[in-house]
């Protein structure tokens, strides 16, 4: 993926069952317009993120990883540092993060698009994430392990995400999420 080629796909994306995430789009749109460096951690007031969620193979759980710095629970993901490829992003992220191998790209297409506040931490001044986010499918079987990120990496079923005092972004993938197993007739 190249910058050209994720404007593209952001332009041509339908947004007519996801109509919150048109601002966001725009949104990052504008800044892939207007930002030359906005896949380095370093552009302020934002810039771009890549992240995932991780699902069992069955579809019927998702990995969590609850944030040390943070304090709370997120799906995968971080900083593009200066790779334009942000769904390469999410990818590696998901793997250095869950220590799971062999992590398979559910659809080339984002499955949400959100723009969030990161606080000031150490000599980063307050800023935005422009995240990108992807649905993985882990293998049969997978064992995470937990990296220095984390306080503790967990299995959700769909009732378990939702009921997280998790942020606004998180609940609306958990729910989507929801949406397409009640669609292919899964139960909870």
């Amino acid at each position: 993926m190249t910058r050209e080629s994720l404007r593209a796909q952001l332009a041509a994306m339908d947004l007519g069952e996801r109509p919150a995430e048109g601002p966001a789009r725009q949104r990052m749109l504008d800044l892939l317009d207007s930002e030359p460096r906005c896949f380095h951690r370093d552009a302020f007031p934002g810039h771009f993120t890549g992240s995932a969620l991780v699902l069992s193979a069955d579809g019927g759980r998702a990995l969590l990883t609850h944030h040390r710095k943070l304090d709370r629970w997120l799906q995968f993901g971080g900083h593009c540092d200066g790779e334009e490829d942000v769904l390469g992003t999410a990818r590696r992220e998901a793997w250095e993060e869950s220590g799971i191998e062999g992590l398979v790209v559910a659809s080339e297409r984002p499955f949400d698009l959100d723009i969030h506040p990161i606080p000031a931490i150490g000599d980063e001044p307050a800023h935005e994430h422009y995240d990108l986010r992807w649905v993985l499918i882990a293998p049969e079987g997978a064992v995470p392990v937990c990296s220095s990120e984390s306080r503790e990496l967990r299995w959700f079923t769909p009732d378990e995400g939702a009921a997280l005092p998790a942020d606004g972004g998180l609940l609306r993938m958990v729910e989507k999420w929801r949406a397409l197993l009640a669609r292919r007739g899964h139960g909870q």
